[in-house]
């Protein structure tokens, strides 16, 4: 029988956004935890990993695969004020034995190493962006493309993206921000922030979700009121019913 690709979009979707990327971020908040790698990694996901880590911890985050011959490929994503570029081509020139190819720009670059070299280049890591963090520039900015009106903030448009993808390394997954009322909030499966709101003219009202909004031992207070949201549209399909929810990155004052 064949597949739903659509169905199947949604499920590994759900799936990154509810229990992968959520263990991912409490591992690499852990010291000397960062850079990433996993034996079963594939090079082609490492990119995606680095970036939305990044989003979440708002620091530069590399993630490695295996490439063969007991070398890692790298991909990396920093944040404003850090050059990425620049913090690898300082570790190369302090450890010219760490690192066998880099190449890239300021937010994204790709790099080669042995594998035996990961934990010397991890703590060489860590180093260098301390030298490189410019306390004057914010690394808490959050991008967005922008507001979306009531109408465009639909099923159609959720759709629309959805077939627009696959969103991955090099094309990130477009999200959006705009104000909306909480009416309703509530934290499900122990970690998640379930929420029902209105736009800022009560004209319309939406499902929205934000994945390990509740870390382990902690006990943050529910957003209410206004609130400023960055989120993704996602269309939540259960029972053969086809709904829209907005999957929230960030609950902003």
């Amino acid at each position: 029988m064949a597949l739903d690709p659509t169905k199947t979009q949604a499920f590994v979707q759900g799936t990154w956004d509810g229990d992968i990327l959520p263990t991912l971020t409490e591992y690499v908040k852990i010291p000397a935890k960062s850079p990433l790698f996993d034996a079963d990694w594939h090079q082609g996901v490492v990119g995606l990993v680095a970036s939305r880590i990044k989003d979440r911890i708002r620091r530069p985050v590399i993630a490695f695969a295996r490439a063969g011959e007991g070398s890692l490929r790298g991909s990396a994503r920093s944040v404003p004020g850090i050059h990425i570029r620049d913090v690898l081509d300082g570790i190369a020139a302090r450890h010219p034995e760490l690192i066998s190819r880099v190449g890239g720009h300021a937010m994204a670059a790709g790099l080669s190493l042995e594998e035996r070299h990961l934990d010397a280049f991890a703590r060489a890591f860590d180093e260098e962006v301390a030298r490189w963090r410019d306390p004057s520039v914010p690394t808490h900015r959050v991008e967005t493309d922008g507001e979306l009106s009531s109408d465009e903030i639909a099923l159609e448009t959720a759709q629309a993206l959805r077939d627009g993808g696959p969103w991955g390394q090099a094309f990130p997954e477009p999200c959006f921000d705009g104000v909306f009322a909480i009416k309703n909030a509530r934290v499900v499966g122990d970690k998640h922030l379930k929420m029902w709101v209105t736009t800022h003219d009560a004209a319309r009202a939406f499902d929205a979700i934000a994945f390990n909004f509740k870390g382990a031992d902690e006990n943050p207070q529910l957003p209410q009121g206004d609130v400023r949201l960055v989120y993704r549209l996602d269309i939540n399909d259960y029972k053969g019913e086809r709904r829209l929810q907005l999957l929230v990155d960030h609950v902003l004052p």
